[in-house]
């Protein structure tokens, strides 16, 4: 595969991500592909995913995990509802991500991704050693389908994530990188963030934002915009992707899949500017 083809967020069978036709109608290589419910996530259903990627000359690079409850209806209902860490859902979410392991192992995919969620501040608390115990217990699962987890930023600042990555002590934890994020939750200039986690981004999102008001940053969210027009600065952001020798697919996010028109308009205008970046920065 060549260096930075560009790819989109897209799903099997419903919800997050734009349908596979409009990556083949925008003639798009790559996917990730946010994981089917329970009841697709068959040998069968994966066989005719697979299919329709094969005759659309379209490979998936990453599954996402997402639960059941999850809420990003604002920054605290995201604190309280999302990832691994919510205690009372914890274990069942861990195990819904060995089973979307073992249905992107169907694909032949190698990397799992997700929000973990809010990674507690205190690493003395039973809440982050509860954390880091079963994050391990999903990466040993992972590793033994020759598989890789990818970690989505934005909930943390770069120094937070790369210490708990330091703390999980595991080989096949790296980092899926979302600079739109890092606005959008207020926690980090996604310049420095990148530059800061540079060794352990594996996958990158093209998503951009603006910042929130003055004063608000971290506790109302951003605003996300197509890519190419917010905060992000596109053209630096690519540059820097180079710079830190990252060559994978350009991954283009735009979540507004209730205006599927509108949806489909800003992917095409952000492989556009992709493109035009990738042929100025080489």
């Amino acid at each position: 595969m060549s260096k930075w083809p560009v790819g989109v967020f897209t799903s099997i069978d419903a919800g997050l991500g734009v349908r596979l036709d409009v990556a083949q109608d925008l003639d798009i290589p790559t996917v990730q592909i946010h994981a089917p419910h329970a009841g697709n996530r068959t040998e069968s259903a994966a066989n005719e995913f697979l299919e329709k990627c094969k005759s659309a000359g379209i490979k998936v690079t990453a599954v996402f995990g997402g639960f059941e409850g999850e809420s990003y209806a604002d920054i605290p209902t995201t604190i309280r509802t999302v990832g691994l860490v919510p205690e009372e859902t914890q274990a069942a979410r861990v195990q819904e991500m060995k089973e979307i392991s073992d249905f992107a192992k169907l694909l032949g995919c190698d990397t799992v991704a997700l929000h973990i969620g809010f990674v507690p501040e205190d690493h003395d608390s039973p809440a982050y050693k509860r954390l880091l115990d079963c994050t391990r217990d999903l990466l040993d699962h992972v590793k033994a389908n020759g598989q890789q987890l990818n970690l989505e930023t934005g909930q943390e600042s770069a120094e937070h994530l790369l210490a708990f990555i330091d703390d999980v002590g595991r080989d096949n934890l790296f980092i899926n990188f979302d600079p739109a994020n890092m606005i959008l939750y207020g926690t980090g200039d996604p310049i420095d963030a990148l530059i800061k986690v540079q060794k352990f981004v594996r996958s990158v999102h093209c998503k951009d934002a603006t910042w929130a008001n003055d004063g608000k940053r971290g506790e109302e969210w951003g605003c996300e915009v197509p890519f190419g027009t917010g905060d992000v600065n596109a053209e630096l952001y690519l540059q820097t992707l180079k710079e830190i020798g990252y060559d994978g697919p350009l991954t283009i996010e735009r979540e507004i899949p209730e205006e599927p028109t509108q949806q489909k308009k800003d992917i095409g205008q952000a492989v556009a500017t992709i493109n035009d970046l990738k042929a100025k920065i080489g």
